[in-house]
């Protein structure tokens, strides 16, 4: 019998073999200073980041690996002066580009239509408060929200699907329906809701603890009730537990068949299927720092995420497929019969599997249990997690060849 980790994902994806979603952080160049940015972007970009023609060999090799989803970030994409010509170079070999620029005086309407006209399928906006004071002050600069708002009036001008991204954290927790209301107004197609790992200028102190991402998974359900675009979230895999406890719920009381909205996960042009089918879709993604996922850094280093920290190869010395197949710390993030304390003993693994790079952050192990998960697994005894929690293992990247 083929193991759990090995059977192809929702779509035909082997996530052993390619990933669902690839991110290629463009350039640490960035004129703003966000409070969670994990690459600590600079004014001035990297003097060693991948050139033209190493950037170029990049999307050829994701082509090759027939990855649904490339999505240029960074820092700002468009502090690189090519940028206009990768998403073209893309474009024409059939992968399908979405980009995450910063809303600095550089995103542009004629810069926004040069996008469109180049190829890209999708724009990533962050805003992370429904009024101003929220979001400049998480986004450290006055004025980013105003310019945020523009982008997107342009971007549906130009025909751009818009997905949003929110940085959850305590600043605005508080700030939810509001944000939802202000989405509709705007016509976004996917509200992507990003749950904070302390890294970079991520703060320990913002994160919330177990309790209240049970609160905000409860509001997120509520929300996705009634809203007309998408909503997934990441670096929250637990809440696909929490979906589908409460779709099996909900059929057990009879009342309708589930939630409303899943989530194509960045999947431009994802058909629209009935909420039964949307809801499983998005659950059985799998999708997990990586598995099925991989980040490329501005100067090639591979990682299984921009937010786990650990080192698996460049791509200017090894073909990225080989290090997403065959690198230790892939390998063994794919291997859920590797995970430690109550996620390697709960009945939703295989779905979840809890963040890896929150686990790492806050332990120094990528395959210790989800630090922000409350959820009791059924064969699991508390005594052990108590024991668990006092028992800090820090992992580093050079131990991980042994895994």
């Amino acid at each position: 019998m083929q193991p759990m980790h090995q059977i192809p994902a929702r779509g035909g994806l082997n996530y052993d073999e390619t990933p669902f979603l690839a991110i290629w952080e463009t350039t640490q160049s960035c004129d703003l200073a966000c409070k969670h940015c994990r690459a600590a972007a600079q004014p001035i970009a990297h003097p060693d980041e991948l050139n033209n023609a190493e950037a170029k060999a990049l999307i050829d090799q994701i082509a090759e690996m027939n990855v649904p989803i490339f999505v240029f970030t960074g820092g700002d994409p468009l502090k690189r002066k090519d940028v206009f010509e990768l998403i073209r170079y893309a474009s024409d070999k059939g992968v399908k580009v979405a980009l995450t620029p910063s809303a600095t005086p550089l995103l542009t309407r004629d810069a926004i239509f040069k996008m469109k006209e180049a190829g890209l399928v999708r724009l990533g906006i962050s805003l992370d408060g429904s009024t101003p004071e929220i979001h400049d002050n998480f986004r450290g600069l006055p004025g980013a929200w105003a310019r945020t708002i523009q982008a997107v009036e342009w971007a549906n001008e130009a025909g751009i699907p818009i997905q949003v991204h929110t940085t959850i954290s305590r600043h605005n927790a508080h700030d939810l329906d509001s944000l939802c209301a202000l989405f509709e107004r705007l016509a976004i197609v996917m509200w992507n809701v990003f749950f904070l790992v302390p890294v970079g200028r991520g703060q320990l102190g913002d994160l919330l603890s177990g309790e209240e991402f049970e609160k905000v998974f409860g509001k997120i359900y509520e929300l996705s009730q009634r809203v007309s675009f998408q909503i997934k979230t990441t670096e929250a895999m637990h809440y696909r537990r929490y979906l589908l406890q409460h779709n099996l719920e909900e059929r057990r009381m009879g009342h309708g068949h589930g939630h409303p909205h899943g989530a194509h996960e960045y999947e431009p042009g994802a058909p629209t299927a009935d909420a039964e089918t949307r809801t499983m879709g998005w659950a059985t993604r799998r999708v997990n720092d990586g598995k099925g996922f991989l980040f490329v850094s501005h100067v090639g280093n591979v990682y299984p995420s921009g937010f786990l920290p650990i080192h698996a190869g460049n791509v200017r010395q090894t073909p990225l497929k080989e290090i997403y197949r065959e690198a230790p710390i892939f390998r063994a993030l794919r291997d859920t019969s590797r995970l430690e304390g109550k996620c390697g003993a709960c009945e939703f693994k295989e779905i979840c599997g809890g963040s890896r790079a929150r686990a790492y952050a806050l332990t120094g192990d990528p395959l210790a249990q989800e630090p922000c998960c409350i959820y009791q697994p059924k064969n699991w005894d508390p005594e052990r997690e108590s024991q668990a929690a006092s028992f800090e293992v820090t992992v580093t990247p050079d131990t991980l060849v042994s895994l």
